[in-house]
């Protein structure tokens, strides 16, 4: 993973670059920088607006070519609507339309004027940081395979941009209050590299590489093989990879940030199925493709962990991933076969494609043996159900504790990775019960996402405040925003590092 744009900031002095964005609120109301330029250039924006009958209304636009008496080649004035009413998600998202303005002209430098009218001191400065993360998180597209459009000296877009310089009033707090931010994107960005990715070119090998390469930043990074997992006991898990010539793998990968190493951690787990066929009750061959971003929980935890530790983060924290493929093949378990887990719970396999609750059920085990955590949260694009009943707005969540589910709610309102929290009780869980082991891996037609939820809550030992994300409708082939316009979001990454960030950070329970 490469960072491919530059983000710099700098005084309003500095001379802007040939791509220059501007803000404007409502009724044209302009900072005192902006009111200076449109001086500067003969009342150009002034002049433009009225002509083109723009008034500042959020999202809205104008653009100004080779204005008189200024540098800039493209003046962009971006309407930011209410700017005295921007919260810290608006001004994130804001960043993210001015890069979708400047990617849409050709240059590879650009200014963006980040001055909101009325705003000022450190509020001012960490408004800037904020539109630069919406203008880096908007700015990411997965080309590493469009051979055309490389240069051949250095492997970079021929065309493109690759440095953004913020202007503000105070440019050092800005850098500072955006070196968090830089660390969490490149979460992220992992994250929807992972997702992207082929999975003829990241199998559960590679994947294992790519999280162990995080070591560079920090991390403890640890792999079990497959006779370590069989060594373990871990028959549900390796049920759904033995119908693969790829072996499964374990990858375990450790934060150490709190004051005091005893300190229990924080535990996230995710679902790693590299590629799901459905094994022997196999999938329709429509849309098939799409199933190499079933390991989508498994790339967010391994973003949220390199965030973790690229930010320094005061917390411990343990990162799990399952990384397997669903094969069929004349070694692929069968439907009605019985397997044991590692907690001793036999499983009827009923169909072969509910393949990621049986990898999740040994994962959480594991965690809870090795690490003994103060709470764990599993993510997994576990069901097409979660999409049925919430589209593409929001990942299902189900938790087993009130104070972890508000946490986990108010951080997706804050960073726009929402959650809406879904049901568990005894009559669903019934729905498991299996006539030949103590459970069946699918429970019927009806409340598929809530049965997959609470298959593995029976791995979640008593007293254990424990949430599980299906993010299947939101993960991948998302809805595009202003801040991710791809195939993969990221979706998750800064969710989980809010929620660590807003509570279980500098503490020593």
């Amino acid at each position: 993973m490469t960072e491919r744009l530059e983000i710099s900031f700098s005084t309003f002095d500095a001379k802007p670059e040939a791509t220059t964005v501007v803000l404007a609120g409502d009724e044209l109301a302009m900072g005192e920088r902006t009111r200076a330029l449109d001086k500067r250039t003969d009342s150009a924006i002034t002049e433009a607006s009225g002509a083109a009958e723009f008034h500042g209304a959020a999202k809205s636009s104008i653009e100004i070519l080779a204005p008189r008496g200024g540098a800039m080649r493209r003046l962009i004035v971006l309407g930011v609507g209410k700017a005295s009413e921007a919260g810290e998600l608006d001004l994130i998202n804001l960043g993210g339309q001015a890069m979708g303005q400047i990617l849409a002209r050709k240059g590879k430098s650009a200014t963006l004027m980040a001055e909101l009218p009325g705003l000022g001191g450190q509020k001012a400065a960490q408004a800037a940081a904020d539109m630069a993360l919406g203008a880096l998180l908007r700015q990411y597209e997965f080309s590493k395979y469009k051979t055309r459009r490389k240069d051949e000296e250095n492997g970079h877009e021929k065309d493109g941009l690759i440095r953004l310089v913020v202007q503000c009033d105070q440019p050092e707090k800005a850098e500072e209050c955006f070196a968090r931010h830089r660390a969490v994107a490149k979460g992220v960005m992992l994250a929807r590299d992972l997702v992207n990715e082929p999975a003829n070119t990241l199998g559960p090998l590679e994947f294992a590489a790519c999280a162990e390469g995080l070591s560079a930043s920090g991390l403890e990074v640890s792999i079990l093989d497959e006779a370590a997992m069989q060594e373990r006991g871990m028959g549900a898990l390796l049920a759904v990879s033995q119908g693969s010539a790829r072996p499964a793998r374990l990858v375990v990968m450790q934060w150490n940030g709190a004051k005091s190493k005893r300190t229990k951690p924080v535990c996230f787990v995710g679902k790693g199925v590299v590629f799901d066929t459905g094994g022997i009750s196999m999938k329709p061959a429509a849309g098939m493709e799409d199933m190499k971003g079933d390991m989508a929980g498994a790339a967010c935890v391994t973003g949220l962990m390199l965030a973790l530790a690229e930010r320094k983060a005061a917390v411990n924290a343990v990162g799990l991933i399952g990384v397997v493929e669903n094969m069929p093949s004349a070694t692929a378990t069968r439907p009605g076969d019985i397997v044991t887990s590692m907690s001793g719970q036999t499983i009827e396999v009923l169909n072969t494609d509910a393949e990621g609750r049986l990898v999740l059920a040994d994962v959480v085990h594991y965690a809870q043996e090795e690490y003994k955590p103060r709470l764990i949260i599993d993510l997994a694009t576990l069901t097409g159900a979660i999409i049925v009943a919430l589209g593409k707005e929001y990942a299902g969540l189900f938790c087993n504790d009130d104070k972890l589910a508000n946490e986990l709610c108010a951080a997706g309102e804050a960073t726009g990775d929402k959650v809406w929290r879904m049901p568990l009780s005894r009559e669903y869980d019934k729905l498991m019960d299996s006539k030949n082991a103590d459970m069946k891996n699918i429970g019927g037609r009806w409340g598929g996402a809530i049965t997959g939820a609470q298959f593995i809550g029976r791995f979640i030992k008593d007293g254990l405040p424990w949430g599980h994300i299906d993010l299947a409708g939101v993960a991948m082939d998302s809805k595009r925003s202003d801040t991710s316009t791809g195939w993969a979001s990221g979706w998750g990454v800064r969710l989980l590092d809010r929620l660590v960030s807003d509570n279980y950070e500098k503490t020593d329970k």
